[in-house]
């Protein structure tokens, strides 16, 4: 059962079609999987093959193109697209060494009278490949290939009603992995049972709705480790007195809610609990300036003010907007919460705030998942916003 209405997908396409006239574009090839599912409804875990989806100007339905396995069997009964809008090349062109699914593509734009045309790809994209792109060329001789990367992302910035609603279930979800990450937490734990504690909690959700696999694993980097915020976890057993920091989300018909704390097994240092205080005080200024008119650079901003007041600098941004996504991602990447950032904040952009600060023996991560209002800001989740200590 899809998410969203039929006429909520029609309306993401139009959205779509405008953005490619205003940008000269004859048709355009999604990739992304987090794309596909925004105008197709189509959630699988088939991302590993070459799919796509096809968008021109003249049809309001797109054409989903990939593998026969997933298309007919998967696209058809899922989505809101009909027969007459499925592809499907056969599995000879799986990973074969002598033809490429991309040579299928260029058939298809053939016979649709497409092979002339100004087409637009997603080039900076993890599921858009050099060999996929060589292919279309030379399958294309008098096509112009152009980049159309995040061209839907910037489409999607925007959430609607409903995927607000699925945002905030997402955000409930959170609540309960990251209560289940502290209360695991403690010395002799392992920290993959730590890690398989928060799994469960994010796939059963609460009473009234599950969960779905999030695009990013939980993050649990402890000690030293806690100063580069992407690493995982170990079957090491945590000592006394060591700081780990949580990052996870919650996740519901892939919409997510990322939310990140950290966690002291013993007392912490009182540089530790300095740092705490202070991310807490920047998050909560870079929080109050999340509000309609302000920018990105705004938010980066007030934080920054903060944590100059105590001789403290961070190098990298403190979040981007977020929401419908698959893995190794649930970033949209398009706006982000820097210096530079000028994207005007409207009601019902959504963003993780993740003002992260990583030293050399230790790193603190305390951050919020929001949705812009009419008049300010609105956190998808409730938890307590502070350094934990078991």
């Amino acid at each position: 059962m899809l998410p969203f209405d039929r006429s909520e997908y029609v309306g993401r396409m139009k959205k779509v079609q405008a953005q490619m006239i205003a940008k000269d574009i004859d048709a355009l090839l999604i990739t992304d999987p987090a794309n596909m599912c925004y105008l197709a409804g189509h959630d699988a875990w088939s991302f590993y093959v070459h799919q796509m989806l096809l968008i021109t100007l003249d049809d309001e339905m797109p054409i989903f193109i990939g593998r026969y396995m997933d298309a007919f069997s998967g696209v058809v009964k899922t989505t809101w697209l009909d027969e007459n809008h499925v592809r499907a090349y056969s599995d000879d062109y799986v990973q074969s060494t002598i033809k490429h699914p991309m040579d299928y593509v260029s058939d298809v734009m053939k016979e649709l009278k497409l092979d002339n045309k100004r087409i637009a790809v997603e080039m900076d994209n993890y599921y858009f490949t050099a060999a996929a792109y060589l292919s279309l060329k030379e399958g294309l001789p008098n096509a112009q290939l152009v980049n159309g990367n995040v061209l839907v992302n910037w489409v999607r910035i925007i959430k609607s009603h409903g995927e607000i609603e699925l945002m905030k279930r997402a955000g409930k979800i959170a609540e309960k992995a990251m209560q289940a990450a502290v209360d695991t937490l403690e010395a002799g734990a392992r920290q993959c049972d730590v890690a398989a504690s928060i799994f469960g909690a994010q796939i059963r959700g609460t009473a009234e709705f599950g969960g779905d696999y999030p695009s990013i694993v939980p993050l649990l980097p402890a000690g030293k480790a806690a100063g580069a915020p992407h690493l995982t976890w170990t079957d090491e057993r945590y000592p006394e007195n060591i700081i780990v920091a949580v990052e996870l989300a919650g996740c519901h018909q892939r919409y997510h809610s990322p939310m990140a704390r950290t966690v002291s097994i013993g007392k912490p240092s009182e540089e530790a609990h300095r740092v705490a205080e202070i991310t807490v005080e920047g998050l909560n200024a870079a929080l109050e300036a999340a509000k309609p008119g302000n920018t990105c650079e705004d938010i980066e901003g007030a934080w920054r003010n903060v944590i100059a007041k105590y001789g403290i600098e961070k190098e990298s941004r403190i979040g981007y907007s977020m929401g419908l996504n698959y893995p190794p991602d649930w970033g949209e990447h398009t706006a982000s919460l820097r210096p530079g950032d000028k994207t005007i904040l409207k009601p019902n952009m959504t963003f993780h705030c993740i003002p992260g600060m990583y030293f050399d023996d230790f790193g603190v991560s305390i951050s919020e998942s929001f949705r812009i209002t009419e008049n300010g800001y609105e956190t998808f989740a409730n938890f307590p916003r502070k350094l934990f200590i078991k």
